[in-house]
């Protein structure tokens, strides 16, 4: 058994409603564990009495579900530099200055679309959208992007891209552990996203609506054995 403790959560950014906590564990984990791990997870007392999800208003509060299953993906997590987004700037979705190109207002399942960088997060026909492959698009460090540019339907957006690339830094620093091999930095955590259901196979956690920006990940660092679960809700009406 494993035996969870809080260590401390923060919240949000600009509307962006995203929770973040972090526990540590006192057993060794394997990734063939991770299915076990997370039911573990939500049947610990320090957990239960802790653990909070984010509402349909954006409010984190206690979150008293009993989650009976958990089904966790893997995500990959490579990358360990923000040059990763050169190429934004590469293909002119971002200026020099920073500042990210506009386009004519659209709307795209429940999203505007006002800029260059928002277009090719979404829009699968569009002319930047294959800058980024699948795999890519996968990674944590882009998912991450994804989360805080498209946000909520209250979020404030940018003008420029530098925000956005702090707002991530601070959040990847927090969320990622990194090793030195020889000249060469290595991630050394673990990322799944993660559903919890009920005992009637019902969605509860991270939300109980299906939508793109409604996620959960477990963060895992198995040298410190620390993780970290980090909540996006989107805030308002679901198309």
């Amino acid at each position: 058994m494993h035996m969870f403790k809080m260590k401390k959560y923060t919240l949000n950014y600009r509307g962006v409603k995203m929770l973040i906590q972090h526990y540590n564990y006192d057993q060794m984990f394997q990734t063939y564990m991770k299915d076990d791990f997370m039911k573990e997870f939500f049947e610990d007392s320090n957990v239960t009495d802790t653990l909070n999800i984010l509402n349909s208003s954006g409010v984190a509060t206690n979150f008293a579900t009993n989650v009976v299953r958990v089904e966790c993906s893997p995500v990959p997590c490579f990358y360990t530099s923000m040059s990763f987004f050169d190429r934004l700037q590469k293909e002119s979705i971002v200026r020099e200055n920073g500042s990210i190109a506009k386009c004519l207002d659209e709307f795209y399942e429940g999203f505007t679309i006002a800029d260059e960088l928002r277009k090719m997060l979404l829009v699968e026909d569009s002319d930047n959208y294959e800058i980024y492959t699948d795999q890519e698009r996968d990674e944590f460090l882009f998912r991450l992007l994804k989360l805080i540019c498209l946000g909520g339907p209250v979020c404030q957006y940018e003008d420029n891209i530098m925000p956005y690339f702090d707002t991530i830094k601070a959040l990847y620093k927090n969320l990622i552990s990194v090793q030195k091999d020889s000249k060469e930095l290595l991630v050394s955590s673990i990322v799944y996203r993660f559903k919890g259901f009920d005992k009637d196979c019902m969605l509860v956690f991270p939300s109980n609506v299906e939508h793109e920006q409604n996620v959960a990940y477990a963060i895992i660092d198995p040298l410190k054995r620390h993780v970290a679960i980090l909540q996006h809700r989107w805030v308002g009406s679901v198309w």
